[in-house]
């Protein structure tokens, strides 16, 4: 699974839909974002991480959102302190045994078995707001800053891991995928909006999305964030003028499009959706 390794570094990828785990390492802890997919993968980044987490070393897990295929290696780490969103954390019950459930569903299809208890997240550290820091192990050699990115869903969470200027992006930025936005278009504007802030602030290295390839170009990221501006952009319009055309246009070329054209259609009934209550409530038409 292992991508690249470099460093206090190592980025694993799943062999579905390319989605990034890491393990970072600092002095005295050890930071897994994300692990998932298949039991196998899962179980190859926790011996990983207890391999790194030697001479006492604490263990953290950062969830950058709960999709289930974000939060499904959960159970792996019993011994790990959890962070993610207030908003992650503080799911009803109902939401919580969904996504559970959404696990289980997965697992079933592919006969899958796993070596631990499916179980949403219990978070030790939940995070509010932007600019929330939190530093790990006893002397803080490494620390995180965190900021909300709602749209996608509504629990989504950057977090910068400094010294080592890692922003882990969770399902934005992708090089491979357009905008999925779950949630609500206007705030994924608001969120990918943050990548300025974030790079002022922080002397950002390596961008790490959830799906796809990380880069050290800051170019590039911004490049990315230019598409995914001009994509919700010219959906909204496309929408707006009831443009079907125009709206499948928008991923001619895209990789895998067999499968990226059914969230593109879900992106769809999102904005038409939200135009529907926007002319509800009195909106321009």
């Amino acid at each position: 699974m292992i991508k690249m390794r470099k460093g206090a570094l190592t980025l694993f990828e799943s062999a579905l839909y390319k989605t990034a785990s890491a393990v970072v390492q600092g002095e005295d802890a050890v930071l897994i974002v994300d692990p998932c997919w298949l039991p196998g993968e899962v179980e190859e980044i926790r011996r990983y991480a207890d391999e790194a987490a030697v001479n006492g070393k604490r263990k953290y897990v950062l969830f950058t959102h709960s999709d289930y295929d974000h939060i499904i290696g959960y159970g792996a780490f019993p011994d790990a302190e959890i962070i993610a969103s207030a908003a992650l954390a503080g799911k009803s019950a109902e939401a919580k045994a969904e996504l559970e459930e959404q696990i289980r569903a997965f697992d079933d299809s592919y006969y899958l078995e796993r070596g631990y208890e499916i179980r949403y997240p219990a978070v030790t550290h939940a995070i509010e707001g932007d600019g929330q820091r939190l530093r790990l192990g006893a002397s803080g050699s490494l620390e995180l800053t965190f900021y909300q990115s709602p749209g996608h869903n509504d629990d989504g969470l950057y977090t910068v891991v400094e010294p080592l200027g890692l922003l882990f992006a969770g399902d934005y930025w992708s090089d491979i995928e357009f905008p999925y936005i779950y949630h609500d278009s206007r705030l994924y504007e608001t969120s990918i909006a943050k990548l300025d802030a974030m790079l002022e602030a922080h002397a950002v290295t390596r961008l790490i999305p959830g799906h796809g390839s990380s880069t050290t170009d800051r170019a590039e990221m911004k490049r990315r964030q230019t598409a995914d501006f001009a994509y919700i952009a010219a959906m909204r319009a496309a929408v707006r003028a009831g443009d079907q055309a125009g709206i499948d246009a928008l991923i001619a070329g895209c990789r895998f499009p067999r499968n990226l054209r059914k969230f593109h259609r879900g992106n769809q009934t999102l904005f038409e959706r939200e135009l529907r209550e926007e002319r509800e409530a009195g909106g321009r038409p």
